[in-house]
């Protein structure tokens, strides 16, 4: 099997939400049935989404690549960034190394495509839905994206950066009205595109109706390091079901 290298800390606790994703879907019946994983967990990358916002604040691409350069010295044979703000950078950081990084982006799309998902409602951090990465690889497979109003990503913003970065509770509240705005819109589905927001998923125990960019990213990783995936996990879009919102 290849050597997964995995850029973490991107922030911390999505990035060990995104290990333990990578153990559970894995068809593993002892230990060395599992993935060899490299991680460097670089907490003191600046933010993304300051510097996209803001050009003022520090750029985190140079730090990146670093992390990116080390993991292939470290013998990494792919690589994963959980972390979907970070894939504004993807083309600069593929630039740099001969090794494949995954494109969680692209592995998003072509999942909602395979599904027959048309229209998708995204929670994903200011500086993802700003950059338009999502939507327009969405786009491109003839996806719509419906965003949060203001109002709304607001709270998906707080939820990310007072609640899951600084090592509060998700607020359950502000969850479950960001994805009512978006299921009145008719989305089929609710796309966590933030990883801070797959760790407030295991915290709420959210039901069917969303997937998961982690998710995604982690069976991305399992397959393509050559592990077997567990049958449960080929299909990760539930499709929308009333009881999403009763759920959190």
């Amino acid at each position: 099997m290849k050597i997964l290298g995995v850029a973490g800390g991107l922030g911390p606790l999505a990035t060990a939400c995104f290990m333990r994703r990578c153990v559970e879907m894995t068809d593993a019946k002892s230990d060395q049935d599992h993935l060899e994983i490299a991680l460097l967990n670089r907490p003191s990358t600046p933010d993304r989404t300051a510097y996209i916002l803001d050009r003022s604040q520090p750029d985190p691409l140079p730090a990146l690549v670093g992390t990116i350069r080390a993991l292939e010295g470290l013998g990494a044979g792919c690589i994963a960034i959980p972390c979907v703000t970070a894939h504004y950078f993807f083309a600069p950081l593929q630039q740099a190394t001969g090794v494949p990084i995954l494109n969680a982006l692209e592995e998003t799309a072509l999942c909602l495509q395979r599904e027959g998902v048309k229209k998708v409602g995204l929670l994903a951090t200011e500086g993802t839905i700003r950059t338009g990465i999502l939507q327009k690889a969405f786009s491109r497979r003839g996806i719509a994206a419906e965003t949060p109003d203001w109002a709304n990503q607001c709270r998906v913003t707080d939820i990310i950066y007072q609640n899951i970065k600084a090592g509060r509770p998700a607020d359950a509240t502000a969850f479950a009205q960001a994805s009512a705005s978006l299921l009145k819109k008719g989305c089929q589905c609710i796309l966590l595109g933030c990883t801070e927001l797959s760790v407030a998923r295991d915290e709420l125990r959210l039901g069917e109706g969303y997937l998961d960019v982690l998710d995604v990213l982690a069976r991305a990783s399992v397959l393509a390091c050559g592990a077997r995936l567990k049958p449960a996990y080929k299909t990760l879009v539930s499709g929308r079901r009333e009881e999403t919102l009763r759920s959190v």
